[in-house]
């Protein structure tokens, strides 16, 4: 075991509750370093599959870029690699290898990949959950391996939202997605949709010249992980209610609605595969009221493997209730900034909403709000982009919604809502 990576987990909070506190929150850091390999030298075995819209839309500059990404994307990848390479339409068809499999990487298969990915045109639909499907197929020919696809598409889905949720729910826990939006006439929502259901991200490229970049350094990220597929084991005890698991760092992505069973206390909370990293995620246990003095663990978190039920870390939430009212209202600063940053992300995602419904007031006043809290938090990037959505008077702190929008600054900010600022070093501590 000694090459297998290290993994720390480390807990904030405030444990001291008030004698009628019921809410225990905690910010659990995960941290992998050290050499991450298998327990062999050899790199872990993974399954990569590249998705690539080619539906109608992406006629013209945009599909020379697609494939000169798709043909980037298959340069990074490591030999020994399981690979394919999908075009969507309407349908999913594999354009490389040939037949509904996968091959490994190597000099060769790469070059044939992208002489097959230089054959490729625009014309058809949009049908994302059948991409989805064809990939799911293809990567459960691996399953011992890290599997991952990147899915690149430029358009809205055609499908219905039905046949499109039921393709998200038969693909999840099965492969993380990573998806990238091209110009302006893409759905945020969408790729959010598969972002949330297979614990990936999603990103805006505003200027498709960048597209072979971003592929690129999502293939990095993906060839980088080396652990498959740990879950968060989470403990509470039998008076307490687990209210919500959550990742705030460096993405958010809600994991509550994702538990598997155990036994009826615990429960397996997926975290997807892990390379040299760090992530956090909050906590919150409700419990019921206790006594002057009492101490109890509200929370018991494991890092484990299930297939082997092996542990990588674990660590104690706990709670102990004060009639000291200094104790007990004393924020841990870094459950406070995440909180602060679930809350903007919320009051962009209401405003942009409002802002769609055509409800001018809701949205400005939430845009609105939403501004300050990201100059208060240090988001400096977040309010230049609110600023082109709302402007806010410095002398009567009037707002009001700023008229002829560029489309790409509300997509820009709607994706980037996701994304969370660490807290600063200095800014550390109870």
């Amino acid at each position: 075991m000694g090459d297998q990576p290290t993994f720390t987990l480390h807990i904030d909070q405030n444990k001291y509750l008030p004698l009628d506190g019921r809410e225990v929150h905690a910010i659990l850091t995960i941290s992998s370093t050290g050499q991450v390999t298998t327990m062999s030298s050899a790199p872990s075995e993974a399954a990569e599959v590249i998705v690539i819209d080619t539906s109608g839309s992406m006629s013209g500059s945009k599909i020379r870029e697609a494939r000169q990404a798709a043909a980037t994307a298959v340069q990074t990848l490591r030999d020994g690699v399981h690979f394919a390479v999908i075009a969507g339409t309407d349908t999913a068809k594999v354009v490389y290898p040939r037949g509904n499999q996968l091959v490994r990487a190597s000099a060769a298969t790469r070059a044939e990949a992208q002489q097959a990915i230089g054959r490729l045109n625009a014309n058809g639909g949009t049908s994302m959950g059948q991409w989805l499907l064809l990939a799911q197929n293809l990567l459960s020919t691996q399953p011992g391996a890290i599997k991952h696809a990147v899915l690149m598409t430029d358009g809205q889905n055609n499908e219905g939202p039905e046949r499109f949720a039921a393709a998200l729910a038969h693909c999840e826990g099965h492969f993380t997605c990573d998806s990238l939006g091209v110009g302006a006439d893409w759905v945020p929502a969408e790729l959010r949709k598969v972002a949330d259901a297979l614990l990936g991200t999603f990103d805006f490229v505003r200027d498709q010249g960048d597209l072979a970049a971003f592929f690129q350094k999502i293939t990095q990220t993906s060839m980088s992980k080396t652990v498959a597929e740990l879950a968060m084991r989470i403990w509470v005890p039998q008076t307490a209610t687990l209210k919500f698991v959550k990742q705030v760092s460096p993405t958010l992505l809600d994991l509550t609605g994702k538990r598997t069973d155990v036994n009826p206390l615990t429960g397996d909370y997926p975290t997807g595969s892990w390379g040299t990293e760090e992530r956090e995620y909050h906590l919150c246990v409700e419990v019921p009221p206790g006594q002057i003095a009492q101490e109890i663990r509200a929370g018991w978190v494991k890092l484990v493997l299930p297939d082997t039920q092996e542990v990588f870390a674990s660590g104690n939430v706990l709670a102990q209730w004060t009639d000291d009212l200094a104790q007990s209202t004393q924020l841990n600063r870094k459950v406070a900034h995440y909180t602060g940053q679930a809350e903007l992300h919320e009051l962009i995602q209401d405003g942009l909403s409002a802002r769609a419904a055509g409800d001018v007031d809701t949205a400005t006043a939430r845009l609105a709000k939403a501004k300050q809290l990201a100059q208060e938090s240090g988001r400096e990037d977040t309010a230049r982009l609110l600023d082109k959505v709302v402007e806010v008077d410095p002398g009567t702190g009037t707002a009001r919604l700023r008229r002829d929008v560029d489309k790409n600054d509300e997509i820009e900010l709607d994706t980037g809502s996701v994304r969370t600022s660490r807290l600063r070093k200095n800014e550390e501590g109870s």
